[in-house]
């Protein structure tokens, strides 16, 4: 039995194909067949059931690619040891990013980072949490960027910051005249949200404690973007709240439109976050070190009360 026929089982057991997990693993398809039989041989049992398709395991052979995943990772972390003892930082680092994060924090650290470790790989996808915990949990990530707390008990979190919610008022709306908004003054039922899926939207709904009923709604947004949102609330269509990061690219006159709330203010926590048993944890050191310098400078916000992200939550 080696490594090698254990990460063909794992690629197997994944893509459910032989010649797909052939690719994955830059091999021919015949160099894996013959590798599997061989371990099936020497164990003398029958991971997969090739007569079904796509390709599912035995009963035997789930038990088997759980202890593959956990003897794989193992021997990954004698190279990480060695890694971190000759303070080597690079190679490939899969992360993770909430839609609600990407636009805003990106280009804030990624050059800068760049430049700082040449020698590690980043390749960064757009997830939902969701997406991104069931990915962690596979291990398909190395780290994500997310909102939280998650309250997973298989998932560490380390704070990047806190960033406040703010106010976009169009100039025909009830709150118009306020200069600060109280949490109070909010009702979901002329306010703009994200669609289902969303952490902010789930983070906003908690935040006014209340559901929003679309019995008297003339329209239903389903969209992603922040941007939409604000292009909606200039047309008049009701009010919405943003990140803070996403007030500092406003030009002067959509600026004129936000409305900070009175302290303290309510705020998301964002935080890199990565399976407790994950490996390269000098290239997530240098990530937050990297990503908490640049927002020392953009977020100067201290009293603030994180609103939970999980749906029908709320965390004082």
């Amino acid at each position: 039995m080696t490594i090698t026929q254990l990460k063909y089982v794992l690629a197997i057991a994944e893509h459910k194909n032989f010649t797909k997990a052939a690719e994955k693993c830059f091999v021919t398809q015949p160099t894996l067949s013959t590798q599997i039989q061989k371990l099936e041989d020497e164990l003398d049992v029958q991971i997969f059931d090739r007569g079904k398709k796509p390709i599912e395991l035995t009963d035997v052979g789930r038990k088997i690619v759980q202890q593959a995943k956990n003897i794989v990772d193992e021997s990954e972390r004698i190279q990480d040891i060695v890694d971190q003892q000759k303070g080597f930082i690079g190679g490939e680092f899969r992360i993770g990013i909430i839609p609600t994060v990407m636009p805003t924090l990106l280009p804030m650290f990624l050059k800068n980072f760049i430049k700082k470790y040449p020698k590690v790989h980043l390749k960064i996808e757009e997830l939902t949490t969701e997406e991104i915990i069931t990915r962690l949990m596979d291990g398909h990530l190395d780290a994500a960027i997310a909102a939280t707390p998650l309250e997973n008990d298989t998932i560490k979190e380390r704070v990047l910051y806190y960033e406040p919610f703010v106010a976009y008022v169009p100039n025909d709306h009830r709150l118009k005249d306020k200069k600060k908004i109280d949490v109070t003054d909010l009702d979901l039922n002329d306010m703009l949200l994200l669609e289902d899926g969303h952490c902010f939207r789930d983070g906003v709904i908690n935040l006014c404690k209340v559901f929003k009923s679309n019995e008297d709604d003339k329209f239903q947004l389903e969209s992603g973007s922040i941007e939409t949102l604000v292009k909606l609330s200039n047309e008049g269509l009701g009010m919405t709240l943003l990140p803070y990061l996403n007030t500092l690219d406003l030009n002067e006159k959509m600026s004129e439109k936000l409305r900070h709330f009175k302290e303290p203010s309510p705020a998301r926590e964002v935080s890199i976050i990565y399976h407790k048993n994950e490996l390269k944890m000098q290239i997530i050191d240098a990530l937050h070190n990297v990503i908490s310098g640049v927002i020392r400078g953009a977020i100067a916000f201290q009293n603030v009360e994180i609103i939970s992200p999980l749906p029908n939550n709320m965390k004082p």
